[in-house]
């Protein structure tokens, strides 16, 4: 018997949880859709009995379960995941694929067709946040703060200005 874990981010969707799943999968490294639920009986959420009810799934080791719960809740920016980048490349790509609305992307924020707010984090961005050098860390964090979609070799040219 497998051991589930104690704690498990439960993502209420409206209907399409094995949609958004087997995206993510087909977008993200290391995801598997690990159990899929069906409704044993008719449901408040408007859900019937035989459809899908629970997704379990998997994304870099984090267990998640999308529920389908109806139209009652609407995911916001309040959660979002963050992504560990390594690259420009790898950012664009994700921004690329995930985001539904580049006139709402900030920041390396993103929303995804689902509603889920992201946040691409490049290494880069990180390492150059916590320098030593507060001067250059900060010029990096106000770079950061005035982008839409991150430019990481800016970010880099106004961190090294400094």
């Amino acid at each position: 018997m497998t051991t589930r874990p104690k704690i498990t981010p439960c993502l209420w969707f409206d209907g399409n949880a094995e949609e958004a799943a087997r995206f993510y999968a087909s977008v993200l490294p290391d995801v598997t859709i690990d159990t899929i639920v069906k409704a044993p009986s008719d449901n408040p959420g408007g859900g019937k009995e035989g459809q899908v009810l629970i997704v379990e799934f998997t994304v870099a080791g984090q267990k998640f379960t999308g529920l389908n719960g109806g139209p009652f809740f609407k995911f916001n920016e309040a959660v979002s995941f963050q992504i560990d980048v390594a690259d420009q490349a790898e950012y664009d790509r994700l921004t690329e694929a995930l985001s539904v609305d580049p006139e709402a992307e900030q920041c390396g924020w993103i929303k995804d067709r689902f509603g889920l707010s992201w946040q691409l984090v490049p290494r880069a961005l990180i390492e150059m946040m916590s320098s030593d050098n507060s001067a250059k860390a900060r010029a990096a964090s106000q770079a950061m703060m005035q982008m839409k979609r991150l430019d990481i070799a800016a970010i880099r040219r106004a961190f090294d200005a400094a």
